[in-house]
């Protein structure tokens, strides 16, 4: 019922921002060269997929100096990450059934082996665009709490629950209470973070 769910929502969503998610992409091109950005990450039982995003950075261009990840965000890309607008094309990763609405982000391939045992449950489900960490300061709180809210949202999944966190992503996008500005690039890397392994 999620999947179905999910698809629903997620082609009546498309279809919805379809106009304004036109000019976006056609803004993003010109701000950056290329509108999407896509990357490998790890879904439900460790399989390999592709997310989709806006791209928010241009090229690395060293004759220009653009090296840094913070010196490539254009002036577009950060007030896109800020609206989280940036995550509007994993809608077809929800639409091919890679990713659901709700469920532990997904991260980075090169984390795998760097997960406790205990964190690993994480992918016995698809991952989402939005989930308990989310809601619950996102990047402002440790890995270790992070990963320790997608074991809790693993355990307790369902409905009303899903509904909950779409409410509550949804209120703190709009006011921002509570949601760190993605642009923050210099966030530890969970395969670097050493407070977590040594915990």
């Amino acid at each position: 019922m999620k999947s179905i769910f999910d698809f629903i929502l997620a082609l009546i969503s498309f279809i919805a921002i379809s106009p304004f998610f036109l000019i976006l992409l056609v803004l993003v091109y010109l701000d950056t060269g290329g509108p999407f950005f896509k990357q490998k990450r790890i879904g439900k039982g460790e399989k390999v997929f592709f997310i989709y995003k806006l791209k928010s950075m241009k090229d690395i261009d060293e004759k220009r100096g653009l090296v840094s990840n913070i010196d490539r965000v254009t002036n577009l890309g950060r007030f896109i990450r800020n609206a989280s607008l940036d995550e509007l094309p994993s809608l077809l990763n929800i639409l091919k059934g890679d990713m659901s609405f709700v469920g532990p982000r997904p991260l980075l391939i090169e984390y795998l082996p760097y997960y406790k045992e205990k964190h690993k449950i994480r992918h016995n489900v698809k991952p989402g665009l939005t989930g308990l960490a989310q809601i619950n300061g996102r990047n402002q709180t440790t890995w270790e709490k992070r990963l320790d809210f997608d074991i809790e949202y693993v355990k307790k999944r369902n409905f009303l629950l899903d509904l909950k966190i779409l409410f509550l992503t949804f209120w703190k996008v709009i006011s921002k209470e509570g949601v760190e500005s993605s642009v923050d690039l210099s966030i530890v890397r969970l395969d670097q973070d050493v407070e977590y392994q040594n915990k």
